[in-house]
């Protein structure tokens, strides 16, 4: 029998039923004449708390409330990739031919096209015996993106029957199982799972390979390993957004999960719009073909927002659960708390620091803890990255959000509002960032790249904070009291900012750059560091070493040596050589 309640009380998003309904926690519920979704986030014998994932205006007293007996679930079937769905998994392409540009309340489509023939390989065969994860089926749901249908993870049983292949709806049995107590279970390409729960995995990896991404400041300096977690904090304006841009395009992840959580409209429009015309540059076909995205625009109702984060992380591990790496990219936990914040003052829960409840850390961790490279259920490897953006108010990095997500995270890529407006991009300042992933992953960069490349960025690091410390000098004194050996140190780290960390997205040289050359270009900055100094120590001053255009030279590398052309770095060696021959001669 369905249970049912009356609204009592309505404040917001957030309405009470009085007496003791038979709610569940967690229950999804259908509120009111239009049936807006809505969640039990509160019980007791006298009164149920019910977030509502709609706009709630127009409702009141007295309209009923409809339990469901379930909690708030994604459909997980092929189909899911290339869509775009809101912060409950209901797709907005759908959604527009029923109801034009604005969400009506209320609108009831299926989160996936259940009409839709897949064509279908069976991986099983009568007889054989299926635990929780075994893949049943193939299905070829892009041309990027193999969909392995999967058996439940708490279902297992020996095949009864199996159907031939060929072309099958999502709701269409493909296998029949006995299970142990002896009742048979039609097995479907459709799994439900609750956003809450994380999906079970047989074991959790330590850190070991890195998630490349093409961006050198990212994947030489403060490098995130697949299945690892790292926060991207930044004022308005400091590129964020573009930072998870470049590693959506150009990482070594097989899918991306971009989730817009509460950002303003017309960027998640141009999020849509560039999305959807991107080249995959692994395969040539649009990068759509790999991708999901979730959009929760500013103007949507607080509590959705607040689901839209666990919505694609449970996206995410169902493919990670297939053996991909998955990558997501959260934009941003920022607004994401401040829907926390919202609903909590709603309901009238005792505030924390700036106002933020006090759950606010358990529900950061409780979401990147859900990152992780692991063994899954049917012995396949998979990865779920997490990118979180933070958007601070007024850039304030000691605010509530960005320290405690600094607790959960092992990547820190702080965006610094100077270098954004000095157009120095990405705008990550190499002071405040670090990574603790380098040590866990230096074996495999030795291996892969090549034994110095961690030596190298190592002393890349120490030159860019002596150039810090000597700054600070300059700044009151002027640099031309330093002696030549310092100054030679800022202009090496003047090469390294100007020629390594500062990247141009729009060259199709610098865009995206191989570890390879990046190691080369360390190497081609450090060899010129060391040819310099020792001129220096040899008494030249380092008025003479600036009047060859050597490091200029060696700034415009990254345009001037194509990815593929790396044998074109002995050229440089050589350029060198001769530049130190021609100082020696000069002043011999």
């Amino acid at each position: 029998m369905t249970k049912t309640g009356k609204i009592f009380g309505i404040n917001g998003p957030v309405i009470y039923l009085k007496g003791n309904t038979g709610f569940k926690m967690s229950e999804m519920v259908y509120v009111g004449r239009e049936k807006l979704v809505g969640e039990v986030i509160g019980l007791t014998s006298e009164q149920t708390t019910i977030q509502v994932f709609e706009e709630t205006s127009g409702l009141k007293p007295g309209e009923e409330v409809i339990a469901t007996g379930n909690a708030i679930s994604v459909t997980l079937a092929p189909g899911i990739i290339t869509n775009i769905f809101d912060g409950i998994e209901r797709p907005l392409n759908e959604i527009a031919k029923n109801s034009g540009a604005y969400i009506s309340r209320g609108v009831s489509v299926d989160s996936l096209d259940t009409g839709k023939l897949w064509k279908t390989h069976i991986t099983v065969k009568p007889g054989q015996m299926l635990y929780g994860g075994s893949i049943i089926a193939e299905v070829p749901e892009t041309s990027a993106v193999v969909h392995k249908v999967m058996v439940p993870p708490d279902v297992e049983g020996v095949v009864l029957s199996v159907v031939s292949d060929g072309e099958y709806t999502i709701n269409d049995t493909l296998v029949t199982l006995q299970l142990e107590n002896g009742k048979e279970l039609n097995l479907t390409m459709t799994q439900k799972w609750s956003i809450r729960i994380p999906r079970p995995a047989h074991e959790r990896f330590a850190a070991s390979r890195p998630l490349v991404t093409g961006q050198r400041i990212l994947d030489t300096l403060f490098p995130i390993a697949k299945g690892g977690t790292a926060a991207v904090p930044g004022g308005f304006g400091t590129g964020k957004t573009m930072t998870q841009h470049q590693i959506a395009k150009w990482s070594d992840a097989d899918i991306i999960v971009y989730i817009g959580c509460g950002e303003r409209g017309n960027e998640m429009t141009q999020v849509l719009e560039d999305f959807s015309k991107l080249v995959d540059p692994k395969s040539g076909n649009p990068l759509m073909d790999r991708t999901v995205l979730i959009a929760n625009t500013s103007n949507m109702p607080v509590a959705a927002r607040e689901a839209s984060i666990y919505t694609g992380i449970t996206l995410a591990e169902y493919y990670r659960d297939m053996g991909y790496h998955v990558a997501i990219m959260a934009d941003s936990t920022s607004r994401w708390a401040e829907a926390l914040r919202e609903l909590s003052g709603r309901l009238e829960e005792m505030p924390a620091e700036e106002g933020f409840p006090a759950y606010l850390a358990s529900r950061l961790s409780a979401f990147y803890e859900r990152a992780g490279m692991m063994r899954n259920l049917n012995g396949t490897e998979g990865s779920v990255s997490i990118i979180g953006a933070v958007s601070p108010q007024g850039g304030d990095f000691s605010e509530p959000v960005t320290q405690n997500t600094k607790r959960f995270v092992r990547c820190f890529w702080g965006l610094d509002k100077s270098l954004a407006y000095a157009r120095h991009f990405p705008a990550i300042h190499w002071l405040t960032s670090y990574s603790e992933y380098l040590s866990d992953l230096a074996p495999w960069y030795a291996k892969n790249v090549g034994p110095d490349f961690v030596d190298y960025r190592n002393q890349i690091v120490a030159i860019l904070n002596q150039e810090s410390s000597l700054m600070e000098i300059v700044k009151l004194i002027g640099s031309d009291v330093l002696p030549d050996d310092q100054k030679l140190t800022l202009e090496i780290a003047r090469v390294i900012r100007l020629g390594f960390l500062q990247q141009n997205a729009f060259h199709p040289e610098d865009t995206c750059v191989p570890l390879e050359k990046q190691m080369k270009m360390m190497e081609t900055i450090l060899y010129l560091y060391e040819k310099s100094r020792a001129l220096i120590t040899m008494g030249m001053p380092m008025s003479i070493l600036k009047e060859d255009s050597i490091f200029d030279k060696v700034i415009s590398i990254k345009y001037d040596v194509a990815n593929k052309d790396l044998y074109k770095f002995d050229e440089y060696k050589k350029a060198i050589d001769t530049f130190y021959d021609k100082v020696l001669e000069k002043n011999a």
